[in-house]
């Protein structure tokens, strides 16, 4: 199929509610497999969401624990259990890493690709994943959720807000101010 660009902070199609799918069709099935090729064609990603690519659908492809890529159409999570925090990063948000809280397990309703109802157990890293991009259905990202960042430029939150001359700082970039 096709290779399409990953949006990244700064991109608004990022912060847009996804329309649900009405028909599981060709033309979806297209859609969730260039997400899929997308989604393979970068070592680091886990799951993609359809509006990473520009598209304000609600598709998500994860890969399962079994290594095979699971393609979802119109997924919510109808279930939840428990809370702990897990480090995750993002795609869509490059060079950015943090902590946050999010279920231990959860339940997940979808169509699969050719729409068949699916009904999927998921627990710990593989429930993270689902909610990370399902969050990116309803334009949230995980940086919103995030309680401390832990990569190079962990401080950049602290700095913007404590600068030492009391003055903001202009020179920032739009990545920057997208993550105030």
């Amino acid at each position: 199929m096709a290779l399409r660009e990953i949006r990244t902070i700064g991109d608004e199609v990022l912060r847009k509610k996804c329309k649900p799918v009405r028909e599981v069709n060709d033309r979806v099935r297209m859609l969730l497999q260039d997400i899929e090729d997308t989604l393979r064609s970068d070592e680091n990603g886990a799951g993609l969401a359809a509006p990473q690519i520009g598209i304000l659908r609600r598709l998500i492809v994860v890969n399962a624990p079994d290594g095979e890529y699971l393609k979802l159409v119109n997924p919510e999570i109808v279930a939840s259990d428990g809370e702990h925090e897990v480090v995750e990063g993002c795609l869509s948000v490059p060079g950015r890493w943090g902590k946050l809280m999010r279920p231990v397990k959860v339940t997940v309703k979808a169509l699969d690709e050719n729409g068949k109802e699916v009904t999927i157990e998921a627990e710990n890293d593989y429930a993270k994943l689902f909610c990370h991009e399902i969050d990116h259905l309803d334009g949230v990202l995980f940086i919103d959720k995030v309680t401390e960042f832990i990569d190079d430029d962990e401080d950049w939150e602290e700095d913007d807000e404590d600068d030492e001359d009391g003055e903001d700082d202009e020179d920032l970039d739009e990545t920057d101010q997208e993550n105030e």
